[in-house]
């Protein structure tokens, strides 16, 4: 990974204004922030530039208004939100640009923290126009990005800003970055990749990645069921895109080549319905009841997958082994999560973890907290995994 500057290499900045790129684009419900995980994220990064004396000036952009203003995607009520993550005060200024945004920096003090309005209530913000961002460059003397998740957009304040301001990453943005170099980029070997979720369709690039970095891949969720019906097994009523079965093929092929081995399951826990309460049996991954669905992997494959985890340096999870949300189809991915997780506290294994499922089963496994690295990122994550060039960190590169 090419070098990038970072916090440290920013100096005297007492009064200086710090535009800081952050995601704010967190769940809201009746007018009221549901999880602050984002926000608390980019909390380090808020309160090293405030305690140095620079006027802090966020953008951050929340929900899809299209380009123009939007009832219900103002951030005026996600700033009293940060105010209490942060526990100081938070001004709000009604627009990102122009004569508002610059009267209210105006009254800024050494310290201060402004959140500018949603950047996406601006045409100029996703087809990042120079003139915006220009505008918005106005607003600031330095430029730091701490958005990781909105890294794979190059809008005008995720790309544009940063060749027109000393541009930075953010805490935030630091440690994904270092987490995720660990993970794939110069990883610790043998490393094992365990993939997840419903639908091989959404993953084909990040599996054929993967294969040609990757020691051993682990399928499981629906997409396991795709591979399985590859091979030639009947998989009952379970979840499959049978029309893939060439390209299931095609990324086994390309594993083989790579000298990666693929581990599917060998067994499966299976029900008629897919319910809490529903009746479950354990079969071979050969024997699925033709009336039955696949809804985690048995007792045989989660002992497969936890050699892999003890043989491995490195571990990048993104997705599910099964149906984890009703249990018992959550045994499978709580004991593989806690497996890695104490594998990581004896500090033999880096492991990295991303996307919205996977966070949510490793919450689910009481883990998160535990791992190398829990990226909340979604589709930047995912394209990184893919392999793709990130335009937000690619713009950060000396």
């Amino acid at each position: 990974m090419a070098a990038f500057k970072t916090l440290d290499d920013l100096q005297d900045i007492s009064g200086q204004r710090v535009l800081v790129r952050v995601d704010l684009n967190v769940p809201v419900k009746d007018g009221k922030v549901t999880d602050y995980t984002r926000i608390e994220r980019v909390v380090p990064t808020i309160q090293e530039l405030s305690t140095k004396g620079a006027k802090v000036i966020l953008m951050a952009h929340f929900g899809r208004p299209k380009g123009k203003p939007a009832e219900g995607m103002s951030l005026e009520p996600i700033a009293t939100a940060v105010e209490q993550v942060l526990d100081s005060r938070v001004h709000f200024a009604p627009e990102a640009i122009g004569e508002k945004a610059a009267e209210a920096i105006s009254r800024m003090v050494d310290g201060d923290v402004l959140l500018l309005q949603n950047t996406r209530f601006y045409e100029g913000e996703e087809k990042n126009d120079p003139e915006f961002a220009k505008a918005l460059a106005a607003n600031g003397d330095i430029y730091v990005n701490d958005a990781f998740s909105a890294a794979h957009r190059a809008h005008a304040s995720t790309e544009g800003l940063a060749h027109l301001l000393p541009a930075y990453a953010g805490r935030t943005m630091q440690a994904e970055l270092e987490a995720l170099e660990k993970g794939l980029g110069q990883p610790a070997r043998p490393v094992v990749a365990i993939v997840g979720g419903a639908k091989v369709s959404t993953k084909i690039d990040l599996l054929q990645n993967l294969v040609a970095k990757v020691d051993a891949l682990v399928i499981g969720g629906g997409m396991a069921n795709t591979f399985l019906a590859a091979r030639g097994i009947d998989v009952g009523k379970s979840l499959c895109e049978h029309d893939l079965a060439d390209t299931a093929r095609a990324i086994d092929a390309a594993a083989r080549k790579a000298g990666c081995d693929i581990v599917l399951p060998s067994d499966g826990v299976v029900a008629k319905k897919f319910e809490a309460g529903a009746e479950s049996e354990i079969v071979a991954i050969d024997a699925i009841p033709a009336d039955a669905m696949v809804l985690d992997v048995g007792p045989r494959t989660i002992e497969a997958v936890k050699a892999w985890i003890t043989k491995a340096h490195t571990l990048v999870w993104n997705g599910p082994l099964g149906a984890f949300e009703i249990e018992p189809f959550d045994k499978a991915t709580v004991e593989a999560a806690r497996h890695a997780a104490a594998r990581t506290g004896e500090g033999i294994l880096v492991s990295v973890a991303g996307g919205g499922d996977t966070v949510a089963a490793l919450n689910h496994a009481g883990v998160a907290d535990d791992f190398t690295y829990v990226s909340t990122a979604g589709g930047a994550f995912l394209e990184w995994m893919e392999g793709k060039e990130l335009p937000g960190v690619t713009a950060l590169q000396a």
